[in-house]
């Protein structure tokens, strides 16, 4: 086993040439603590992490740093997303400390969502930076021990650890436009220093295997772990949505033809999940998947469950 970065229980995984499983958990758009208790306990042992959303498309809702602790401290461990939409490089750079010191390890980097998507169209973007920056300052404070300005992360203390140690993450998109353009931007992030990323929601299975040959052709899946996204189609009219309105997505004609012609759409939709995964764990550069259910979080259970990846393994 290498040297590790972070310690985090994901990281041991992958590190191990373990098929990862994360999930993901939205927090809601109050203080119900029950939602998340629900939510927690659909997740737990059925993952090996678990991403928490931040604003997920621009809407108010609790914090991904704040959630994070809240499900930690219920035995799940926890990747905090960061997006640019909200803070300048000071207030990401403190709210990175502040989460590494309350156990935080594992880091999601995204640009974020445009304000105009969400409830408060009428905010300032800040957007001091995008998510490769934001990639290479985490990496910078990690392994060179400094802040974004340059100045040493240190005090006068003799302590052994001074600086966040993440295991730092990052999106992927095979499928948006420029499709030429797709392996290019993993590689800007892998030079940035990312660890770990999580692709869109893969529908387009020719498509993804197309892109992951041509990240395996540049070797970019033994720098970075990559795992492959899977949202379970519960409706035609989700799917038909998603065709139609969701930019970045792309879905076969063949694939909506299979859905319309089914009898049961929620039950074809986990059969697709199962077959997604079976194939992914066949295909070369994938390091696991990451399951978004979106609000559905009691379906991840018997999905990993029926594809023979339960019990998770134990990391140490």
């Amino acid at each position: 086993m290498s040297e590790l970065k972070s310690d985090s229980n994901l990281e041991k995984l992958l590190s191990k040439g373990e098929f990862v499983v994360t999930g993901e958990l939205g927090p809601p758009k109050s203080v119900d603590m029950s939602v998340l208790d629900d939510k927690i306990a659909a997740l737990s042992g059925a993952v090996d992490a678990v991403n928490i959303t931040d604003n997920q498309t621009a809407i108010v809702r609790i914090s991904s740093i704040g959630t994070a602790f809240y499900v930690m401290a219920r035995g799940l461990e926890p990747v905090v997303q960061m997006t640019c939409r909200d803070r300048n490089r000071l207030a990401i750079q403190a709210d990175l400390l502040g989460a590494y010191l309350n156990g935080a390890r594992n880091l999601l980097c995204l640009t974020g969502d445009h304000q105009s998507f969400g409830n408060h169209p009428q905010a300032k973007q800040v957007y001091d930076i995008d998510s490769v920056q934001l990639i290479y300052m985490v990496k910078q404070m990690r392994d060179e021990k400094t802040f974004q300005c340059g100045e040493e992360i240190r005090n006068n203390k003799k302590s052994e650890i001074h600086e966040p140690r993440f295991f730092i993450g990052a999106a992927a998109n095979p499928f948006a436009d420029p499709l030429e353009w797709r392996v290019s931007r993993l590689e800007k992030k892998a030079n940035a220093g990312v660890d770990f990323v999580q692709t869109q929601c893969v529908y387009d299975m020719d498509c993804f295997q197309r892109w992951m040959e041509d990240v395996v052709a540049r070797d970019l899946h033994k720098k970075v772990k990559i795992l492959a996204g899977i949202t379970p189609i519960r409706s035609l009219g989700m799917l038909r949505y998603m065709k139609s309105s969701v930019a970045g997505i792309s879905i076969p004609d063949s694939l909506m033809e299979r859905f319309e012609n089914a009898t049961d759409v929620k039950e074809e939709g986990r059969a697709f999940a199962l077959e997604q995964i079976e194939q992914f764990r066949r295909m070369e550069g994938v390091a696991g998947v990451h399951i978004m259910a979106i609000e559905a979080e009691r379906t991840v259970r018997g999905i990993v469950q029926d594809a023979g990846l339960l019990p998770r393994p134990k990391a140490a």
